[in-house]
């Protein structure tokens, strides 16, 4: 992995070890999730390409086959194909907190679960998932699968981070290491090449922003040092395009879920300054030459974070209960920006949100990793 002298250097204090470890031993316990456990009946792809329906999209009640689908914006559509997503998130899930672990107490049960984790969902030819997004994020009688889709797979950032906690380990053999790098090769050149991927990749909204959050983190894990820096540059033309100048992201606010897509894009923009900010360009620092900088996008944010009922705009037509909950950007820019409140905030959230939506929304699972 390509690694760079960061211009942050403290973490925050770890004080949900007894959580991680309870999360560990969880998926010590829990079957191996792969792609191949579901079956995706409307799919034009086989048993091992993910395949994922539109959320928003519902049967046309005016049809007698429903077909096509119709839009219903920020309306989730629980009937979707959504077992794939579902089985990606777990193996995340447990794969970051058995790294984790590994990382706090150096037992290497945790790493030898993690290494046929990740060798079971890449690598292996009866269970692995193939390295494109051709088939995500469907929809019925429209399309067989979207740019948009691409999305689904912004869980898989946690990956790179767990693969190098896991490199002392016994377990985590040069094949398997060297495999799931070679996957990671593989999907990020089939981003950057796709139509699916090249559509994704100038959108104008936080889909584009997901796409270089995925990209960097790819890249960096597969030492690509050309695809990070144009994930650099990318950064600061995301920045001038979708934010104001008062450090709101309107296309997000205009969404029927503000407040959650406000939240997202600035966790997923911090991510970026997270993974992309060296000395010879600190992304933390970086500001438009009128000022829009993420600093400004968190402090348009933060008080409505602190005070909800102070949100100024309509409230989202889901979830909006769920929100904030737990995100990694509150431990990102509060280190590197220096901004405690959202230490504070972050430790004063529930240790894991009980909503699908939340979760769903939450890319990175174990923060400590990143540091």
């Amino acid at each position: 992995m390509i690694t760079y002298e960061k211009t942050y250097r403290i973490a925050p204090e770890i004080t949900d070890k007894d959580w991680i470890l309870q999360k560990a031993e969880q998926a010590l316990a829990a079957p191996n999730p792969h792609i191949t456990d579901e079956a995706a009946p409307r799919s034009e792809g086989g048993p091992h390409d993910y395949y994922s329906n539109a959320d928003y999209w519902w049967p046309d009640p005016a049809k007698p086959d429903g077909l096509p689908f119709i839009q219903r914006d920020g309306e989730t559509n629980p009937e979707n194909f959504n077992a794939h997503r579902v089985l990606l998130r777990g193996m995340r899930t447990q794969l970051a907190a058995l790294a984790a672990a590994f990382r706090l107490t150096g037992e290497e049960r945790y790493a030898a679960k993690a290494a046929g984790l990740v060798k079971e969902f890449f690598l292996d030819e009866k269970t692995k998932m193939n390295p494109h997004l051709t088939y995500a994020q469907a929809i019925p009688g429209v399309c067989p699968g979207r740019g948009i889709g691409i999305i689904d797979t912004l869980h898989l950032i946690d990956v790179p981070f767990a693969m190098e906690a896991l490199k002392s380990s016994q377990s985590m053999t040069e094949e398997i290491y060297a495999g799931v790098k070679q996957w990671f090769a593989q999907y990020l050149g089939w981003m950057l090449s796709h139509k699916n991927g090249i559509d994704e990749m100038n959108t104008t909204n936080n889909h584009a922003v997901c796409f270089f959050v995925q990209a960097a983190a790819f890249a960096l894990f597969t030492d690509n040092p050309l695809i990070v820096d144009f994930c650099r540059a990318q950064y600061k033309r995301l920045l001038n395009n979708q934010m104001a100048p008062d450090g709101g992201f309107p296309r997000e606010l205009g969404r029927t879920k503000p407040y959650n897509y406000s939240i997202f894009v600035v966790d997923n923009m911090t991510t970026l300054c997270q993974l992309l900010s060296c000395p010879e360009d600190n992304l933390w620092e970086y500001a438009t030459p009128d000022g829009r900088s993420i600093r400004k996008g968190i402090e348009f944010l933060l008080p409505y974070l602190l005070n909800k009922s102070s949100w100024p705009y309509p409230k989202d037509v889901m979830h909006f209960d769920a929100f904030p909950a737990r995100a990694s950007f509150m431990q990102f820019a509060g280190c590197a920006l220096g901004i405690p409140q959202l230490l504070e905030l972050y430790q004063s959230l529930p240790l894991e949100s009980q909503d699908e939506e939340a979760r769903r929304n939450i890319a990175v699972r174990q923060p400590m990793l990143w540091f």
